[in-house]
């Protein structure tokens, strides 16, 4: 069964939405103690890392935690390209107008969602557990939250999704959208 006009202008729009996504933050950490009131940021793009990483991985060094830099995540040479072709993706189904391929579409976000989630708790697991014995403070590995408030040490962090997970989010919205439409839409009276 076809997709209707409006489903195809959706799911256009969810496409320009997921480009859109590329260039702007997805994911930060703040870092809050009383020696930096006004607090340290980490903020990842796509594509790149920015903040405060040298002052960051200065005093993580005091605990032993790996430095956080672009090249320690192989992700961010890649998750533009795959971000880019989801688009083209999402953007053929809405050209094709194939209701089978709008639910393919659907689940490849859902698992793409899916693996995202677990790839950030996966390097946060990591940073925060593998810790060198050698360091000159001693901690408990710990595993800060995706999202969400956490203390360590005399630190307060506060990790959030930001503008570009925000635009990913609608994107999604906006495809499941289309397929409700659709449904209802082509559904017939009984």
């Amino acid at each position: 069964m076809k997709l209707t006009r409006l489903s195809t202008i959706m799911l256009s729009l969810g496409a320009v939405l997921i480009i859109i996504s590329i260039f702007l933050p997805w994911w930060g950490m703040k870092f809050y103690a009383p020696q930096y009131p006004e607090g340290l940021d980490i903020i990842v793009y796509p594509y790149k890392m920015t903040g405060q990483l040298d002052i960051i991985n200065g005093l993580n060094h005091y605990i032993g935690m790996k430095n956080f830099s672009e090249e320690s995540f192989p992700e961010l040479k890649f998750l533009p390209y795959l971000l880019a072709g989801m688009a083209l993706l999402t953007l053929i189904v809405g050209v094709l107008r194939n209701r089978t391929f709008l639910y393919v579409l659907i689940i490849i976000f859902i698992m793409g969602g899916g693996l995202g989630l677990y790839d950030i708790h996966r390097w946060l697991a990591d940073y925060g557990t593998n810790l060198d014995p050698t360091a000159p403070i001693k901690m408990k590995p710990f595993v800060p939250p995706i999202i969400g408030t956490n203390k360590i040490a005399n630190f307060t962090t506060i990790s959030y999704f930001t503008y570009g997970s925000y635009l990913l989010g609608l994107s999604f919205l906006l495809i499941l959208f289309a397929l409700w439409r659709d449904r209802k839409q082509n559904k017939k009276p009984e």
